[in-house]
């Protein structure tokens, strides 16, 4: 049994997954991550289809309804998170990561008056999912690695994401971030 997960397109932007229309390749081609984030434009540009063809994770492309031009991207995938409980005692809780979030710095240039794109994003189409899929899923949490930068970490922080206390913040950044996310600060939200 498939079992679909609809998001509820807003007045202004339709979400559409990677594969849904042939065009989406041009845009693709054509996103600029803002913030001169290279990886997060060579991650859609480049890892994007194979991840998905290995069902690694999923990426969803947020359009302006009017014009079709590509606002926003980002990949969920499974993960679990395994936290320090006491001395040499862990826990691990199920859990969602945000593995890659963007908004198009070309976009964005283009359209002054859309205001905080990233928080939209995030609240309309992101936790959405995420919600949704935790119907069918034990999901406890939602977390993201965010790039070390005290601005990005401040509007995680406004989109409800919180760091560990710093003894599990230092545990994860030994035992349990991947590789490609190497400097990068763990945050978490509860579902």
């Amino acid at each position: 049994m498939i079992v679909e997960f609809s998001v509820v397109d807003t007045k202004d932007f339709t979400i559409e997954h990677l594969f849904d229309s042939p065009e989406n390749q041009d845009l693709i081609a054509n996103f600029q991550a803002t913030n001169d984030a290279a990886g997060l434009e060579d991650y859609l540009k480049i890892q994007s289809v194979e991840d998905e063809e290995n069902n690694c994770s999923r990426t969803y492309l947020v359009k302006d309804a009017l014009s079709g031009e590509l606002v926003a991207y980002f990949s969920l995938r499974t993960g679990l998170i395994t936290i320090q409980v006491q001395d040499d005692s862990f826990d691990s809780v199920p859990a969602i990561e945000l593995a890659n979030f963007a908004i198009n710095k070309r976009y964005k240039d283009s359209h002054p008056e859309a205001q905080k794109l990233g928080f939209y994003t995030f609240k309309k189409f992101v936790l959405p999912i995420v919600q949704r899929m935790s119907v069918y899923v034990g999901v406890n949490a939602l977390y993201i690695y965010a790039l070390p930068e005290e601005k990005l970490i401040e509007h995680y922080h406004t989109m409800g994401f919180s760091r560990l206390p710093e003894h599990q913040e230092k545990f994860v950044q030994r035992h349990v971030k991947p590789k490609y996310d190497e400097g990068c600060i763990f945050m978490y939200q509860v579902i």
